[in-house]
């Protein structure tokens, strides 16, 4: 049986991999292998996430990197403890 992520573990997992990439950010394309998403259903979250101030892009030489904002971390945080949370009581999010 295929289990597909939901939005809120997709965001999660965005938030994760832009943490670990530290101060010098994330470009694209290795947010799109580490995510495992492809270009278009990045984009949407990409676009999200930087609207409700939770990652921000920036741009360098012409390319583009990702950073997560201290609300993201925020977010992240919340986000794991509600999951532990959930699963002591064996609900699936």
């Amino acid at each position: 049986m295929v289990t597909y992520r939901t939005s809120m573990q997709i965001v999660s997992d965005l938030l994760t991999v832009t943490e670990e990439s530290g101060v010098s950010g994330i470009n694209v394309t290795s947010l799109l292998t580490k995510a495992n998403l492809s270009h278009s259903r990045l984009s949407k979250f990409i676009d999200n996430l930087t609207g409700a101030g939770l990652i921000n892009k920036i741009e360098f030489d012409g390319k583009n990197a990702f950073i997560i904002t201290s609300k993201g971390k925020q977010y992240l945080e919340s986000y794991k403890n509600f999951q532990t949370l959930a699963d002591t009581f064996g609900l699936d999010l």
